[in-house]
């Protein structure tokens, strides 16, 4: 190995042994921070989402495919809907969950409360009749009106979806009473099935237009929405009620389906998240909402969701700044789980640096003792043999060969070019000491 090679070797092994107690502490900090900080999200998590064909079950796949990217397994727990979610999310049994406004009792804030990821879409109250038993109601076969389902089977959706609590709030503003109708609570496929066979008169939904229910129901012949013509009032009588409107042609316009815009009540859906919930995956789930909610569509305009208004639960963090600042700017370049590293490790890394910064003023004497001491520790050898030579007169010979047996060794010391003088002026003192032994 050349010489410059070797000893380019030897400082560099110096200067490792000198910093390696440091080295040591820095490595043992940050494995401390890790454990502390836990920066690695859960890899599954379960997401309660709705019946079988409901838009809620639709989103459920939509996130567990964005989620599996960053290998997140996003289990799917099918409910009978909004109110059941809700439910789920409190009792701990789901993760996150679809939760329609007005579905329950909003929780007491406190640090078990569940938080909201944002309103993510309005889910329209789509009230479908047969054109057939409205025609024994109004001469016209066109309902305008919740007063006029007085006498006609009505569904109103099972307990768990949310529904028939809304309705109820609907009939109470109206003053109609729920004996003065047939009422059923059969889920949204039997449901369907039983309205398309003539067993139902009035179907009742509250659901986004992606419910493939909803599609189906709006291009089938004899099938009527009812336009809900005081959509504003109920918005003003009822806070978590937003009145919108279903745009004419919307659905088909080359068969300019619906023939007239159709006004519709809406009550705004979040994702609401558990307290404990990993912030990792409360940012990934925002993050998807912004791809899956914020493009136009029927009762939106582009970028209008996700949005934090209209929310019955406090918001998240992580969703207050997706929603305002999109994604992060780390994770726009590197992969989630080492931009989530960073992003969750930033502040240890800044206290372990504050903490470390003035031990590493230590280094640098270290490394110079260390590389001193190869040439101070013959001083003592050194001046062992010069006061042999004061006691004991006889004894030059013996301690001339001592001596050249001494600079032979010395001559083999390797030291960086900085530390040079030193040696040189180790055998400049040892060739003084010898002239002293020759003139004995």
């Amino acid at each position: 190995m050349p010489k410059a090679i070797r000893n380019t070797l030897l400082s560099l092994r110096d200067l490792i042994a000198s910093a390696g107690p440091f080295i040591l502490l820095a490595v043992a900090l940050l494995a401390l921070a890790y454990w502390w900080l836990d920066p690695n999200p859960p890899k599954r998590v379960t997401l309660a989402t709705g019946p079988a064909q409901s838009a809620y079950a639709e989103f459920g796949v939509r996130y567990a495919k964005a989620l599996a990217a960053n290998g997140i397994q996003v289990v799917l727990l099918p409910s009978e809907g909004s109110s059941a979610n809700l439910q789920l999310v409190r009792e701990g049994k789901a993760d996150l969950g679809f939760v329609q406004g007005g579905s329950g009792a909003r929780d007491v804030p406190g640090d078990n409360a569940p938080m909201s990821l944002g309103s993510l879409f309005v889910e329209p109250v789509w009230l479908f009749y047969r054109s057939e038993s409205a025609s024994k109601v109004t001469p016209t076969g066109i309902l305008g009106s919740l007063t006029q389902l007085k006498g006609l089977r009505v569904n109103v959706g099972t307990t768990g979806d949310g529904v028939p609590n809304l309705m109820n709030a609907l009939f109470e503003v109206n003053r109609i009473e729920s004996s003065s109708m047939t009422l059923s609570q059969l889920d949204q496929t039997s449901a369907t099935v039983a309205f398309l066979n003539g067993e139902l008169d009035a179907l009742v939904f509250a659901s986004a237009p992606e419910s493939l229910m909803v599609q189906m129901l709006l291009q089938t012949p004899g099938i009527r929405l009812m336009d809900f013509a005081q959509n504003e009032a109920y918005s003003r009588r009822l806070p978590f009620l937003a009145a919108v409107s279903l745009p004419r042609g919307v659905v088909d316009l080359a068969s300019d389906l619906p023939a007239t815009d159709v006004r519709l009540v809406a009550p705004t859906t979040t994702l609401l998240a558990g307290p404990r919930v990993d912030p990792a995956i409360l940012q990934l789930f925002s993050q998807a909402s912004l791809a899956f909610h914020g493009g136009a569509g029927w009762f939106s305009r582009a970028h209008e969701f996700p949005n934090a208004a209209n929310s019955e639960f406090p918001l998240t963090k992580e969703a207050e700044r997706t929603i305002q600042n999109g994604v992060p700017l780390l994770q726009r370049y590197l992969p989630f789980s080492l931009a989530n590293l960073m992003e969750r490790m930033w502040l240890a890394l800044g206290i372990i640096i504050a903490v470390l910064l003035p031990l590493s003023r230590i280094i640098p004497p270290l490394y110079e003792f260390r590389i001193r001491s190869r040439v101070f520790r013959w001083y003592g050898q050194l001046r062992e043999i010069e006061s042999r030579l004061d006691s004991e007169p006889g004894s030059a010979v013996a301690l001339v060969a001592e001596l050249d047996q001494m600079e032979e060794r010395v001559g083999k010391i390797t030291v960086p070019l900085s530390y040079t003088d030193e040696l040189y002026a180790l055998r400049n003192h040892i060739h003084l000491v010898r002239r002293k032994m020759l003139k004995a």
